[in-house]
């Protein structure tokens, strides 16, 4: 009897937590194409690296142009990564036609980080995330077998969605990360450092004033999850692998340099069933500029000086 009541268990939790969540989030080419031509409540956003491109090499045909600072952060704030107040994020949206029933399609030319930050802010500010998709592959999909355009979009007209307060369950300040991880060590709190790994240890030093780490970070590269050729998603069991010293259990808490990596390992971490992830609002763009914060050099969480 004992033995089954703990298969039951084992089963009830499985059922609770799968293994992987469901990735529908993810469409491609022909599931856009076949959108394009039947609904009317579509709305496509680009959100790319070099924003000229949108000009200059083209676009999906009836996207409209997202600039990843401007249109994503706060810029007026002490880091321009920010998260953006609700209703000046709210006005963007409605500026781009949104409203509380489209069906919003994002990409980007960098591997979904940049449209994991797009994502994610919808989700934070209440967006219905069942209308919200993320074009695998980015625009480098869609122009394998159609066309781009370099027709600017006619600015649609203005959208009436709604949101929310932000969702204070999906993001974490600096000052929580501090007495959480540094001051008391809590053992179901595991702390994420999205970066590149030489930005990570300090040997490189880029977009920042200091190299190295928040102590007590992980280095578990975002963009390693994705093929840097197609710039499509790697299946289910390779994320896994990648994420293998995160518990499901534990809250995980991400930070990246300026709040897109950290986003697209939110997004990750999410399709495979983590339950409580949060981002760092400001990420190393905070962090780093405090300049009195303590911070790690090197391979490992801590250093001597952190490590008792």
């Amino acid at each position: 009897m004992r033995k089954w009541l703990s298969l039951l268990a084992a089963l009830a939790s499985f059922l609770a937590n799968p293994a992987f969540a469901d990735r529908s989030f993810l469409v491609d080419a022909d599931w856009l194409s076949a959108e394009k031509a039947k609904n009317p409540k579509l709305v496509i956003l680009e959100v790319r690296y070099h924003p000229h491109r949108y000009y200059t090499v083209g676009h999906i045909p009836g996207s409209l142009q997202v600039q990843r600072f401007k249109d994503l952060g706060d810029n007026t704030g002490r880091s321009i990564m920010l998260f953006p107040a609700r209703d000046k994020f709210q006005a963007t949206l409605r500026g781009w036609g949104v409203d509380d029933d489209s069906t919003l399609v994002l990409y980007d030319d960098s591997r979904s980080a940049l449209t994991a930050r797009l994502f994610y802010l919808l989700d934070l500010y209440g967006f219905d995330m069942s209308r919200v998709k993320i074009l695998d592959g980015g625009g480098q999909e869609w122009a394998g077998f159609n066309e781009l355009s370099k027709v600017s979009t006619p600015a649609p007209r203005a959208g009436n969605v709604s949101l929310k307060p932000a969702n204070g369950a999906l993001f974490v300040q600096w000052q929580q990360v501090y007495d959480d991880v540094l001051s008391r060590r809590d053992p179901n709190v595991v702390l994420v450092d999205a970066r590149p790994h030489d930005m990570y240890t300090g040997k490189l030093i880029k977009h920042s004033v200091q190299g190295g780490h928040i102590p007590g970070a992980l280095n578990i590269v975002s963009l390693a999850g994705t093929d840097g050729q197609s710039q499509k998603w790697f299946d289910e069991e390779r994320l896994a692998a990648m994420y293998k010293e995160v518990p499901k259990n534990k809250t995980v808490y991400l930070y990246c340099h300026d709040g897109f990596r950290m986003s697209l390992g939110w997004v990750q971490l999410k399709s495979l069933g983590y339950q409580d992830v949060r981002v760092l609002d400001g990420g190393w763009g905070i962090w780093d500029r405090a300049f009195t914060l303590p911070v790690v050099a090197g391979e490992t969480p801590y250093d001597e000086e952190f490590a008792l």
